[in-house]
């Protein structure tokens, strides 16, 4: 049995349930909603002492925390269908791929950040969102330059099928959207996300379809 504790809106939680959705792995999920602080509950903090989602718990083992960790964990113990390419060559560009997405960028824009622009640099909401849309825009132009002219992107980032990069990169492009950053002049990008939304184990891993999402989108 998997049981993750996640949220909504959380792009790491979208990731893994993408990759539970894909490996066709029966799951629960609960929400921890982040928004009011319940990361911050000792019975949570207890088992994830980040106060972060997600946290996987597979049968009675500890938590797994980390979301492309987690990633590697259900890749290597339910490698069909694969999310790294056999090749060694391959799985690094995918992997650095990933990353650009889910440690490069994403944790720039997590609620913890934008707490701390509020709470102790007196950034207000004008100045948060403008931090919060740079940081986005960035992540997706320096990954656009990566996947353009690349022999080895094909219809997702990495050849043909959905790898972690896609996973990491189409968790990104949810979150920007919903501070009007778009990628209609990132044709790579644009593209790719075209053709993750196509697949069934994406559209239902989609932030605005889980429990506690707001109902008027």
């Amino acid at each position: 049995m998997i049981k993750m504790y996640g949220f909504w809106r959380s792009a790491a939680s979208f990731r893994v349930r993408i990759a539970l959705n894909l490996k066709g792995l029966a799951y629960e999920e609960q929400m921890v909603d982040i928004d009011a602080g319940e990361q911050y509950a000792p019975g949570y903090k207890a088992m994830n002492p980040q106060s972060a989602v997600p946290s996987v718990f597979v049968d009675d083992g500890p938590p797994m925390t980390q979301s492309l960790a987690i990633l590697e964990y259900l890749e290597e113990t339910h490698p069909e269908p694969p999310l790294l390419p056999a090749d060694a060559r391959g799985r690094a560009r995918v992997r650095s791929l990933a990353l650009i997405f889910a440690a490069d960028h994403h944790p720039l824009i997590v609620p913890r950040i934008r707490r701390y622009l509020s709470e102790e640099l007196k950034m207000d909401e004008a100045q948060r969102k403008a931090w919060i849309r740079h940081w986005f825009r960035e992540g997706l132009v320096q990954a656009e330059a990566r996947l353009a002219d690349d022999p080895a992107t094909g219809r997702f980032c990495h050849g043909d099928t959905p790898t972690i990069a896609d996973l990491c990169m189409i968790s990104q492009v949810t979150g920007a959207a919903g501070f009007q950053v778009g990628v209609t002049d990132l044709p790579n990008i644009a593209r790719i996300t075209e053709a993750c939304l196509a697949i069934d184990a994406f559209a239902r891993a989609v932030p605005l379809k889980q429990p506690g999402a707001p109902a008027s989108h």
